[in-house]
């Protein structure tokens, strides 16, 4: 069996057209929130942080080139998969960020967003 997968960006990332200066991601801010606020419930989770620059291969060997964006949540095999959940041949997953924060609710027992 699969455990879910959530591919996130490395908070403090630096951007090359932004010389000097260090950057979350707007997206991943509240699912790293989330998980710091959890973090024995982060443990039922397979998380990586990436590196900010494209390509990101761990992304694209996961999905594909064109899926790279973050947050990602690629869904493990332990649970029933959503209806909502986008497919890739056989893997299956979720990249908006609120649908995310509502999964790892009702997946993994986080709290709700209110």
């Amino acid at each position: 069996m699969s455990r879910d997968r959530l591919l996130l960006l490395q908070p403090g990332f630096a951007d090359p057209k932004h010389p000097g200066e260090r950057f979350v991601c707007p997206h991943c801010l509240p699912i790293e929130g989330l998980l710091a606020a959890a973090p024995e419930l982060a443990a039922r989770l397979d998380i990586e942080r990436l590196p900010y620059p494209r390509p990101r291969p761990v992304v694209i060997a996961a999905l594909d080139e064109a899926n790279q964006s973050l947050p990602t949540l690629i869904l493990g095999d332990e649970q029933a998969v959503p209806e909502d959940a986008r497919q890739l041949g056989q893997v299956r997953f979720v990249n908006d960020p609120r649908r995310i924060l509502e999964l790892l609710a009702e997946r993994h027992g986080f709290p709700r967003v209110h």
